[in-house]
């Protein structure tokens, strides 16, 4: 099977409250993407803005942060060939209104501060927040009945 890839995927407060979370689990799925962690979390504000330090600076931080722990998010894992970048593509450019028609913010969402989705942006940031958020625990390994069909040798 082709080397495996894993990402984070955060499915925002907004995705949660506005009930979306089966249908975007779905949108992975359906790619051939395998979910290998998933667990519904309050983020606290210091894990928030440990995982958006690179944003300190921004004049928009204070209200990121506000958001992303005003109410629950789906935090997963999601592991396949190419992941990091199969996903970002499923999800769609970060401005839904230049998001390519049939991804996740195009269809769902309408500014970039409610954009439903976060997803690593690398392999090593994947590595990064995967750490900040599951802290190494909560991976399961295993093989799904369908992986032969849609991975080639």
């Amino acid at each position: 099977m082709a080397d495996n890839e894993r990402t984070l995927v955060i499915l925002k407060p907004d995705a949660v409250q506005r009930g979306l979370v089966g249908e975007l689990l779905s949108r992975y799925e359906k790619r051939g993407l395998k979910i290998a962690a998933l667990k519904l979390e309050l983020i606290s504000r210091e894990t928030a803005k440990r995982h958006y330090r690179e944003h300190e600076h921004r004049p928009f931080f204070a209200s990121l942060v506000d958001y992303i722990t005003s109410a629950p998010s789906v935090l997963l894992i999601l592991e396949g060939p190419e992941a990091v970048e199969i996903t970002r593509a499923t999800n769609g450019d970060t401005k839904p209104a230049k998001a390519a028609p049939g991804t996740i913010r195009a269809d769902f969402g309408l500014t970039i501060g409610r954009n439903l989705v976060h997803a690593s942006d690398s392999v090593e940031s994947a590595a990064r927040e995967v750490e900040t958020f599951f802290g190494g625990g909560g991976v399961i390994d295993y093989t799904r009945a369908i992986d032969a069909w849609v991975v080639e040798e």
